[in-house]
């Protein structure tokens, strides 16, 4: 089985797959952090997509579609196309015709969504697969099931939402937290095996 990691440089979702018995592979305009780059596709992703993938999870740029971000479109107009673009390739991304497919970002405000056509499917927090943080995740899911929590944990502190200014603040914001990356690769990768087989 296949699956392509697409806007994913540090291959954390990658790893897990790769765990599993997968072929997979990250894929990203930046050279990977993850250490395997025999396993990085480094360009567009749209120039890969057409290789006979059995799964695609997909993690395209947040900074214009979030709804934390919404009122800076209000303050700066040149932020409006810069969005446009972004939703446009996130739908690009949702609508590519591969059999398993997850698209994540957080919470979008509304002229996202419009753009878009539909709003997440899911919603997951990093505390219900054993990282005590909040971070509001949102996967728009087909041929796929939600994925179910693996460790519950008491911890709710919003670390990555407090981090410093920095130029690598947007890189380790972004990063899939391992226990999600595991339960993606668990669950969403049997699912696709058992798929494939019937």
């Amino acid at each position: 089985m296949r699956a392509i990691i697409a806007c994913e440089e540090s291959q954390t979702v990658c790893k897990a797959f790769r765990k599993k018995g997968w072929e997979a592979w990250s894929c990203d305009t930046q050279d990977c952090s993850g250490g395997y780059p025999e396993w990085h596709l480094k360009g567009d992703v749209f120039t890969f997509l057409d290789k006979g993938w059995d799964l695609m999870i997909a993690h395209p740029p947040c900074t214009y579609l979030c709804n934390s971000g919404v009122s800076w479109l209000h303050k700066d107009e040149s932020r409006w196309g810069k969005m446009r673009l972004g939703a446009n390739f996130f739908k690009r991304l949702l609508e590519y015709e591969i059999p398993h497919l997850a698209v994540e970002n957080p919470i979008m405000h509304k002229y996202a969504v419009e753009i878009i056509g539909r709003r997440q499917d899911q919603i997951v927090q990093p505390w219900q697969f054993g990282h005590g943080e909040t971070k509001a995740t949102g996967f728009w899911l087909r041929g796929l099931p939600k994925l179910e929590p693996t460790n519950i944990v008491a911890g709710r502190e919003q670390r990555l939402h407090k981090l410093p200014p920095s130029k690598d603040r947007a890189k380790l914001r972004s990063k899939t937290f391992p226990g999600i990356a595991e339960a993606m690769a668990e669950q969403w990768g049997s699912y696709a095996e058992m798929a494939d087989l019937l």
